[in-house]
């Protein structure tokens, strides 16, 4: 038997069973390596992002270059074991290369700190509106208190009220208040100082007033092409909105030009919900049904005309159509990361139409992730491309092992048995991509929709044989201003879908809220997966032990027992209930939330009791303060927790509580002997803190903390990365 396993590492198969298994298992799909590159790429670019402190961008390139060569000259030698060994790790450094250059390439000057009100000047790059007002992205920025080296390269601000007609391209002063992007508001929560930092956002805020118009945008140039295009995309966004008004003409503007800023909450809130939120991101299925809808009908014009039909190639010429088409809508919809997977993917299918070969669905999958990591390497961090690639990706695995049933093959049957089909397809594609994405949504929103099958299998054929049609005949009529009686058939197909969302959304239990999961089980969870869907081979099947035991980290999950702000103005602490009690309702909503979500929770438990007001079994208050009292599950334990508004009552809570939080900034730091003592210094300098309680006694270590208690911060969570600013350093 082992003579007939080919020898690709350059040496004679050991007589252990499970490596000569192992070996033919490689050789046997060795047309599935090339799959494997992104997935490699990817590897190394989660690296990256997850080191403390930036390597040398020459480092990754040359050790990339290393490997390249050994590979050729393995190559060379015949070699191609360890020639595929060397191309892979090759791969790998490439993703810290390509992520090192990326965040070099775009390193731009950001707010040191909030200033305002004050008069800022800009050329309006985008233009978002909103249901409470427009939303602007400025560039070319004039700030008087700011110096050039200072002045960040793109801010965006929130105009409410009564504003002058302006585009894009155009220019504006209006004064504003602005300020840095906010760090994450949790140890591990989602940051925004890293994603505004590739996206060159330096600044956030809102005006005060109307704007003033200043300049109008250019005529010519490629720069005009630009603003051309975003003043296209507000000019559809109002058409699509004056034929369908209110929330179902939100909804039509976000599938149409991706602009989802304008839908009410309720709507959203209902979406995400009932597992229907998909919808509004554009993605494969609306980009694949324009370009279908653009072929077929392209094809069939040209098949009436009988001197084209039999001398041209109107297939190739549907082809380009469709590819044009394509390019088209995802320009409009804004080219986000499911956007550019989708027409990646598709242009490669009519490419591939164009020059009579047959496209492969999962390989047209690896070029569109490999794109787009080389070119944006920090896509691989967002919640759209582990979602987008995760369901595309399991469905194609599906739908390959299925290609030879009965099932798939079958088209007789007659109206009815075809109907069941189509819904049994339906059901599938949605069973399928709910569960390979269900484990992303719970990692980054902390949620899972429990009815999404039930919602998608009304939903998706609505969308895709009503509502998406009609767009795209909207779309085709609005140059002839005939656009009307298309987006009001639109528009019906939207109220159905709406209507199915807020009645599963209604439903009891329609969404289960999970606690955040550890970086690693997802890890685990996508390499598991991606091998059950990349390799062909019985083999296959060992990706399900790495994905349960990915799955398996929920189970190690420990929410923090408290939570303090980076301002000091919110704190948390976690009742014998399991729910959280806070220390204020009248400010910090938005961190409030999401320590709520991220501990899988969706209302807290109340307020700290006010001085005088009685007292709670967990959480007294004073004028002087207040005191959390925390203990084990076992009742064995006690540990205090002190937060100290007032300077007088620093010395009885340093002599008795566990931790000390001082909020009074007034106080002799150095005289406090609590075991862990936390200051408003300590809060501004290294953000957020999250404290977790064990049972050691006190004085002992305890993973790095003392006292039974251990400490994490966003700081030492982030490391000192570029986009991490300095006031948090």
């Amino acid at each position: 038997m082992h003579r007939e396993i080919p020898q690709i590492f350059g040496q004679k198969p050991s007589r252990f069973q499970l490596f000569a298994y192992l070996q033919a298992s490689v050789v046997a799909d060795r047309s599935r390596w090339p799959l494997w590159l992104p997935v490699l790429l990817g590897c190394g670019i989660g690296l990256y992002f997850s080191l403390l402190e930036d390597p040398p961008i020459a480092l990754g390139w040359g050790v990339a270059a290393i490997f390249a060569a050994l590979a050729w000259l393995f190559v060379l030698r015949g070699e191609s074991g360890r020639a595929i060994v060397m191309a892979g790790l090759c791969a790998f450094m490439l993703g810290i290369a390509v992520a090192g250059l990326r965040t070099w390439w775009v390193a731009a000057p950001v707010l040191p700190r909030e200033i305002g009100p004050v008069s800022v000047t800009g050329q309006v790059k985008q233009v978002e509106l909103q249901t409470s007002g427009v939303r602007v992205m400025l560039q070319h920025l004039s700030v008087p208190r700011l110096s050039p080296d200072q002045t960040p390269t793109q801010v965006r601000i929130t105009l409410q009220g009564k504003q002058p007609a302006f585009e894009a391209g155009d220019w504006l002063r209006l004064r504003a208040q602005l300020s840095p992007p906010s760090e994450p508001a949790a140890p591990g929560a989602f940051d925004f100082q890293r994603q505004s930092y590739f996206q060159r956002l330096g600044g956030i805020g809102f005006a005060f007033g109307p704007a003033e118009v200043v300049g109008h945008a250019p005529g010519d140039g490629l720069e005009s092409l630009e603003f051309g295009m975003q003043r296209l995309r507000v000019s559809l966004s109002t058409r699509v909105q004056e034929h369908i008004p209110g929330a179902v003409g939100a909804v039509a503007a976000a599938l149409t030009t991706g602009s989802r800023s304008a839908i009410p909450e309720a709507e959203l809130e209902a979406m995400r919900a009932s597992g229907l939120a998909h919808l509004l991101a554009i993605s494969g299925l609306h980009v694949g049904l324009v370009t279908g809808i653009i072929f077929f009908a392209v094809r069939a014009i040209l098949a009436l005309i009988p001197v084209l039909a039999l001398r041209f190639p109107i297939k190739k010429w549907a082809a380009v159509c469709a590819i044009a088409g394509a390019l088209f809508y995802a320009l409009i919809a804004g080219a986000t990361v499911p956007t550019q997977r989708a027409f990646l993917m598709v242009a490669l299918v009519l490419v591939a139409v164009l020059v009579d070969r047959r496209a492969l669905s999962m390989r047209s999958v690896a070029w569109a992730a490999l794109a787009i990591l080389l070119v944006a390497p920090e896509a691989l961090l967002g919640a759209s491309f582990q979602l987008s690639f995760a369901a595309v990706v399991a469905l194609i695995a599906v739908y390959e092992a299925l290609r030879g049933s009965r099932w798939l093959q079958s088209r007789d049957g007659g109206l009815v048995r075809s109907i069941l089909r189509y819904g049994a397809g339906v059901a599938l594609t949605t069973l399928v991509a709910g569960l390979a994405t269900a484990t992303f949504a719970a990692f980054h929103f902390n949620r899972v929709a429990d009815y999404s099958l039930a919602a998608n299998i009304i939903a998706v054929p609505v969308t895709a044989l009503w509502v998406m049609p009609w767009g795209v005949l909207a779309f085709a009529l609005m140059p002839l201003e005939l656009e009307g009686f298309a987006l009001v058939a639109m528009g019906w197909g939207i109220e159905l879908v709406l209507w199915v969302a807020k009645t599963v959304a209604a439903w009891p239990g329609a969404q289960s809220m999970v606690p955040a999961f550890p970086t690693w089980g997802l890890a685990l969870f996508t390499f598991g997966g991606l091998w059950a869907a990349i390799w062909r081979g019985r083999w296959r099947y060992w990706g399900i032990l790495p994905a349960l035991l990915g799955l398996a980290s929920v189970l190690l999950i420990k929410t923090p027992d408290v939570l303090i702000d980076a301002s000091g103005k919110l704190a948390a602490v976690k009742m014998p209930t399991g729910g959280y009690s806070v220390s204020t309702l009248m400010t910090k909503k938005f961190e409030r939330e999401i320590w709520l979500r991220r501990a899988g929770l969706t209302v807290h438990e109340g307020r700290w009791p006010k001085a005088r007001q009685g007292t709670d079994q967990a959480i007294r208050c004073d004028a002087l303060g207040c005191v959390y009292q925390w203990q084990s599950d076992n009742f064995s334990m006690l540990k205090q927790v002190a937060f100290v508004t007032a300077p007088e009552a620093m010395v009885e809570d340093c002599a008795n509580a566990t931790v000390v939080v001082d909020l009074s900034g007034r106080a002799d730091q150095a005289k406090c002997v609590a075991p862990v003592h936390i200051t408003l210094n300590d809060l501004s300098a290294n953000g957020a803190h999250a404290l977790y309680f064990d049972d050691q006694e006190d004085g002992q270590q305890a993973n790095g903390g003392q006292a039974g208690v251990r400490v994490e911060t966003v700081r030492e969570r982030r490391g000192n990365r570029p986009w991490v600013l300095q006031s948090a350093r």
